[in-house]
Order: structure tokens, then sequence, then C-alpha cells
């Protein structure tokens, strides 16, 4: 199994730490895809920060961000894990994960990243600030990057096993999962039940999809198959209706009465 995650927008800036080095991150068929990434951001952002701030959505009060763009290749790293912040990285909480739930977090689950295209928990990483709309320039826009780069790496990491797919639309568009693995895609809506009507909640669907991730690493079920997910989330307490296999895949609704 291989659940992915969308990355988080505000992120921990490491203070120490060795400088990137992209030949130890995980997928390293990636490591052009990704050195041709850090090279347009840093030039942009070195070469011309007050446009970089534009184009990267840099509040004014924020420009630090485009610095720390501009010295990505030299900054601090540390685990993805600890870099990636937010609403969705504060339920799993990952280093509150009992040692055997890291275990299975180190080979099942992977952060969808706009530099970096997809990065496990362990890979050390800099902050940086990158959107997955954005565009570059010598680059293009960074989710068509992707779409060329990242499908062969992606289903090599999926292998024979089930994807559980928790990206966020923008993420999304980096990689489709083939045809050819469909029955083997499981993407998962939140929705949130108030006198019989249901709605998508955006902060509360992130928290959500973040204890759901954390509860599969502590419990240790593989389902191998969508209707096997759902059987597995049950007997973790949550409410899933299922849709009809697509072509893209099966999607899970779970269903919450609280938030």
């Amino acid at each position: 199994m291989l659940i992915l995650i969308p990355p988080s927008e505000g992120k921990s800036v490491p203070q120490r730490g060795k400088c990137l080095d992209l030949d130890n991150l995980a997928l390293p068929q990636l490591t052009d895809a990704r050195d041709q990434v850090i090279e347009a951001l840093v030039d942009f952002c070195r070469d011309d920060p007050e446009r970089a701030a534009v184009a990267l959505g840099v509040p004014k009060t924020q420009l630090d961000l485009v610095a720390l763009n501009a010295g990505l290749r030299q900054a601090p790293t540390a685990r993805a894990d600890r870099v990636y912040s937010g609403v969705l990285y504060d339920a799993l909480s990952p280093a509150t994960l009992s040692t055997a739930a890291r275990r299975r977090a180190s080979s099942r689950l992977m952060v969808t990243s706009s530099v970096f295209g997809l990065v496990g928990p362990g890979d050390r990483i800099p902050a940086y600030r990158l959107s997955g709309d954005a565009t570059l320039p010598g680059l293009g826009g960074i989710a068509a990057h992707w779409r060329n780069c990242l499908g062969t790496a992606a289903e090599e990491a999926v292998g024979d096993g089930l994807l559980v797919d928790l990206r966020s639309s923008m993420y999304a568009a980096f990689w489709r999962p083939s045809p050819a693995i469909a029955q083997r895609v499981a993407t998962v809506r939140v929705l949130h039940e108030v006198d019989g009507k249901r709605q998508v909640v955006s902060h509360f669907n992130k928290a959500t999809k973040g204890r759901i991730v954390r509860e599969l690493l502590e419990d240790g079920a593989k389902p191998r198959t969508p209707v096997r997910l759902a059987e597995a989330l049950r007997d973790l307490g949550w409410s899933v209706e299922l849709s009809q296999p697509g072509k893209t895949g099966t999607q899970l609704d779970v269903v919450v009465t609280e938030l």
C-alpha cells in the first residue's frame, strides 16, 4: 500500500543540518527533474526577487521566503515529515507515531512536492515556497513539468499494491494513475453531515485525512483493494461509503458528523 498526501504551504525551516543531496532522496530516477525545478526556482528568486515574489504569491511581509528559495541548494535540511507542517500534519503528528507506525510510514507514505515530485517522510529536504500551480521562467508550469516526469516513478512506487490517494486537486494534477492500475486506486473525500446535508469543509477535510493516515499506520492494516480499505476504515470506527469503480479508481466518502 502506498499513501499519497499533499504537502503543506507552510513549512518549518531547519536551522541546522546537511545541505540538500538529491542523490540521497527516494526515487532517484526523479533526480534530473528535481534538479531542473531547483535550478529554475533558485535563478528566478536570486535574479529577480521582486517579480518572483509576485509570481509565487509571496506576501510583502514574507519576502524572506524568496531569499529562502534563492539559497535552496545551501540551506540546512531536515526530514520531510518535520519540514512539512499545517493541519494535515498536525493531525498525523509523525513525531508521536509508535515505532512500528514510523517504520510503516517509511515504506507506505509519500508526500507530493512541487520541488521534488515525491518524497518519503525520512528524505532530508530544505524548506521552500513553491505552490503546485506556479509557473517558473525557463521551466513552465510546475504541474505540467511533473506530468511529464512523474508517471513511471510513481507507478513503480505503487508497485502491485493499493494506492490511497489523498492529494488535493492541485497536486493530483501532477500525476494521474493509468487505467492499468485503476482497480487498485482509492481516492478519499471527507464529507461533513449536519441535519442530513453534506458538504466538504477544506480545513477539517485536511485534519480528517491526517487522522485517517495516522490510524492506518498505527493499525498496520494493509488492504489491497478499495473495498478492503473501506472495511479497514470501518473497523477503525469511520463511516465510509464507496462509489462505483471508475476509469481512475474508486472514491471513498468518509462521512463525519463532528469536526
